[in-house]
């Protein structure tokens, strides 16, 4: 009997089946993997349809007042569904609603079995970067015609089931067999189907792909070493035009400003007098390929070229596009690999311990089969591959990797190990790309990671001095290493389990309860010494000097050397304890090696407590600033030691490792101080050079700001919200181009937001918001696929989007980026600065504020093709003296014009359209400020 899949979607008004009502059913059989028959109907819900499901579903009133009602087609769909397997992409949601109707309508409920397409997804398709139905099918390049229409969903749905199935065939048995063994936490009936499917691999069995290798009972794709092979000929640099073009091979275009950057580049590293170079270059003029052939000539693998940048993002555009576009014109091919530090990477050990003793949670098991399938693609075990973990979910704590220091030589696996083959690649690859944080880390990290060379290049330089001061913020969370020791040493718990592990040693059982013993009265100590503190201060929030450390109590003082002493007698114990249970691991099954990894993580997490807790009793120079907050009961505290600096590079321990480095990026100087940024990183002699624009931004860009305003500071954070709200709507009523518009404040962000969103929506337009429609990746992506959307951005908003093209068009500034002058860590950094003589406001906050609002321009401008209008709310950066300092640092071709939202709204339309100088466009009343 042959099997038939109804492959279903339903539309809705809502989400809630005991208000809400079907307003399109859709159903595609399938048999033998081939769609047999169709079957789609509107029906009318009796019901109004909501403006926003209307532009969702693009299913209107109007088009279903004639449909029939649900009681007139509920027979009809319950024999078609009759002796088939319901599949749905969220089954939970269809199976459920219509089951709904159906029993509102006097006919009995579904009992059919059930498919979910959207579990299977997340196990055979581990690497996909979203799992709902229209971004599957764009990225697997499913035909999908009407999105969020029925009878097109169910369409999709079926082929993306057939598609899985053909990966499902073709991976080993091995990891079928598994998978169906974990999927007894699936919905439904998606565990029988896996399991049919497995029982239909073992009748027919396959030959194991070439490429796969099975180790103790796990299929994993076949790693391999690329021997760097020194290619003995004359490598000479191309310095001239002719001789870039005879390599190019028009392969690559000549770009005069490009070839300048790369001549710049080779100077510097073979005949340049200083260690530090800066350069700033313009996104679009094509900087990573003109560091990359440069670097070319002088990489091998005993002097790697080091390559620092800011994203995984960047890491990839490296990887997958320029050094194989560059490698197509090399005779000596460039062999790059990227380096992460050990957390990012899969312990395979510790993993084939979760599959020997199972967690019966679901997604934990979900996880378990993505990762068996992932096994079988990844040649690098970066967990980053799996674009949709959540790494802090217990699976992933369980198996990433602690260091090659921890494996043995009589595991398993050891020989398939992925932090040992990256070693083993890093000393083949003459190119090494990294990023800032890990870079910044090196300072702390007690074995050196990256190695020395003669060169190093750090894009995106301009993002370093803030990562490096992330980096060095040490804090210590009371109250979480409470809940996590009060959690251990619940019943059953890992402290409980441990101790059953070692009972038969006397000595290890003795000295973990005297470890546990320690732990209790750390926490009881830590809560003494806060609460006397906390009552002295008086403050949720604190930046603590000196003379209060100073000035506490004798009794006080007496708590923070004994907790002290707790700490070094901690340590003691810890390093006893891991030495006397790795004599007796030989002994214990997978499940309790987990158990001891768990432990070992926790007593480096003590290490980091002690060593941050020290280091904020103790260090007191002007860098450093104490910073304290309390929880709600005084006890506990959560304390911060940020170190202002952090990203003087002489004080770090890799600056001196490099005998060149290069700093590029596109906003490196400031109008008026040209080594402010070299001064930020403690360099302040190091040369900057700037490599003309390749942009003609009289052309390609119009700058406006309104020629009438508020005084920003009058109005409260209502009033602003309500005032933005209102010049927004206004300003964005006749353009229908995308829209990016920037706040500096989350708070404001929602409120305008909040205001604006549901009036937009009835019309037909969707405003994107961040913080509110899910994370940050998501957002671009849908702003991208949109048309005339408008994003809300905060941030991370300012730069390191790539928008191009038609994408973004319009750019609004609600306010000139200023970092909140109230915020405590900003008034520590005024304290330091005024300490040192350094006017903060004049030498600091304008030149940040102006950096970011290029920033802000470079998300508008970021190709030579590219053309679209910047628009700023805030008055300000025309009438007052530091305004318009700031505006200096935008481009000079680039005059700033104020004007009526109507004079900005036409002129904005006109210039998108035909793309003329705006010049040409603007009215006489529009001022020009030089």
């Amino acid at each position: 009997m042959k099997t038939t899949y109804a492959i279903v979607d339903i539309e809705t008004t809502g989400t809630d089946p005991k208000s809400d009502r079907i307003i399109q059913f859709g159903c595609v059989l399938v048999e033998n993997n081939k769609i047999v028959s169709r079957f789609a109907t509107d029906i009318n819900p009796m019901q109004p349809i909501s403006k926003q499901i209307q532009n969702l579903t693009h299913i209107s009133n109007k088009r279903v007042k004639k449909a029939p009602l649900f009681e007139d087609v509920a027979t009809t769909i319950y024999n078609l569904l009759e002796n088939t397997i319901f599949v749905a992409h969220n089954i939970h949601f269809d199976y459920h609603f219509l089951n709904h109707e159906l029993e509102r309508c006097g006919m009995p409920p579904l009992t059919i079995p059930g498919i979910d397409t959207v579990e299977l997804a997340q196990i055979f398709l581990p690497t996909e970067v979203s799992f709902r139905l229209g971004d599957l099918a764009e990225n697997l390049g499913l035909e999908h015609d009407a999105p969020h229409q029925a009878d097109s969903d169910a369409e999709v749905t079926a082929t993306l089931l057939v598609y899985i199935e053909a990966i499902m065939k073709k991976l080993p048995l091995v990891t079928m067999e598994k998978i169906a063994q974990l999927s007894v936490v699936t919905s439904m009936q998606t565990s029988e189907y896996i399991q049919s499917v497995v029982q239909e691999m073992r009748e027919n069995p396959r030959p194991l792909a070439p490429e796969l290798e099975i180790v103790d009972g796990m299929a994993l794709r076949k790693k391999e070493v690329k021997l760097f092979l020194e290619q003995h000929f004359e490598k000479t640099y191309p310095t001239t035009k002719k001789e870039k073009m005879a390599l190019y091979h028009d392969k690559l275009m000549y770009r005069k400003e490009q070839s300048k950057l790369m001549n710049i580049i080779y100077r510097h590293f073979t005949t340049g007098e200083q260690k530090d170079l800066l350069v700033e270059a313009s996104t679009g003029m094509g900087k990573t390929i003109g560091y990359l052939l440069p670097a070319h000539f002088l990489a091998t693998p005993e002097k790697p070229v080091i390559i620092s940048t800011v994203s995984i993002l960047l890491q990839q555009q490296l990887m997958k596009h320029d050094i194989p576009l560059l490698n197509s014109i090399l005779e000596q091919p460039i062999q790059a690999t990227v380096v992460k530090s050990k957390n990012h990477y899969i312990d395979l050990q510790r993993f084939k311990a979760t599959l020997n003793m199972p967690v019966q949670q679901k997604q934990y098991a979900l996880y378990q089969m993505g990762i068996l399938v992932w096994l079988t693609q990844t040649v690098t075990g970066d967990f980053d591959e799996l674009n949709l973990v959540r790494l802090n979910h217990l699976l992933f704590k369980e198996i990433s990797h602690r260091g090659v220091e921890n494996l043995a030589k009589s595991q398993s696996l050891y020989e398939e190990d992925f932090l040992r083959h990256l070693y083993a690649q890093m000393a083949q690859s003459n190119v090494l790309i990294i990023n800032h944080a890990l870079l910044a880390q090196e300072t702390q990290r007690q074995q050196q990671l990256i190695p020395a060379s003669p060169y190093l290049i750090i894009d995106e330089a301009h993002h370093l001095p803030d990562i490096m001061e992330q980096v060095s913020n040490l804090f210590v969370d009371t109250a979480a290493f409470q809940r996590k020791l009060g959690q251990f040493q619940e019943e059953g718990q890992l402290f409980d389990l441990i101790q059953l592990m070692v009972g038969q040693d006397y000595e290890t059982s003795r000295l973990f309860q005297l470890y546990r013993e320690e732990l209790t009265a750390i926490a009881e100590t830590q809560e003494d010494i806060f609460y006397e503190w906390s009552q002295a201060t008086g403050n949720a929030e604190n930046i603590v000097t000196k003379e209060q450390r100073e000035s506490v109590s004798l009794q006080c003082e007496k708590n923070i050397q004994r907790l002290l002493l707790y700490y070094e007698e901690l340590l003691i114990l810890q390093k006893q304890l891991g030495t006397l249970m790795n004599q007796m691991s030989h002994s214990w099954l997978n499940r309790q090696r987990i158990l001891f990894g768990d432990l070992l993580s926790f007593f480096d997490e003590m290490q980091r407590q002690y060593q941050v807790m020290d280091r904020w009793f103790s260090n007191w120079e002007e860098n450093y600033v104490h910073f304290l907050v309390f929880y709600g009961n005084q006890r506990t505290v959560k304390l911060q030691l940020v170190d202002f600096d952090a990203a003087i590079l002489p004080n770090t321990r890799w600056y001196e490792r490099y005998e060149r480095i290069l700093y590029i990026g596109g906003t490196l100087r400031v109008s008026g101080d040209r080594s402010y940024f070299a001064k930020k990183l403690g360099i302040p002699d190091a040369m900057l050079k700037v490599v003309p624009t390749t942009y003609d931004y009289a052309k390609q860009a119009q700058l406006f700001t309104l020629d009438q305003g508020i005084a920003i500071h009058e109005y409260d954070a209502s009033a602003y919200a309500k005032y933005l709200a209102t010049t927004l709507t206004t300003l964005l009523e006749d353009v229908n181009q995308p829209v990016l518009v920037l706040f500096t404040s989350h708070d404001i962000l929602q409120k305008v937001y909040g205001r604006m969103h549901m009036d937009f929506l009835q019309n037909g337009r969707e405003i994107l918001a961040q913080g509110m429609g899910g994370s940050r990746e998501k957002l671009l992506k849908r702003f991208m696929q949109s048309n005339n959307s408008i994003l809300f951005g905060a941030d991370s908003f300012w730069e390191g989007v790539d928008l191009p093209g038609d994408s973004l068009q319009l750019l609004i500034v609600t306010r000139l980026p200023f970092e909140n002058p109230e915020r405590p860590m900003v008034k520590a950094r005024q304290m330091y600065l005024e300490k040192k003589g350094i006017n903060p406001f004049m030498q600091e906050t304008i030149p940040k504020a102006a950096l970011k609002l290029r920033q802000g321009l470079g998300r508008l401008i970021r190709s030579t093709e590219d053309k679209g209008t910047m628009i700023i709310l805030d008055r300000r950066i025309v009438t007052t003296k530091y305004g318009k300092k700031i505006a200096r640092a935008l481009p000079k071709e680039l005059p700033l014009q104020e004007a009526s939202i109507e004079e900005i709204q036409k002129a904005t339309v006109q210039f998108l359209e035909n793309n003329k100088d705006l010049n040409e466009n603007s009215t006489d009343s529009t001022k020009v400020f030089v």
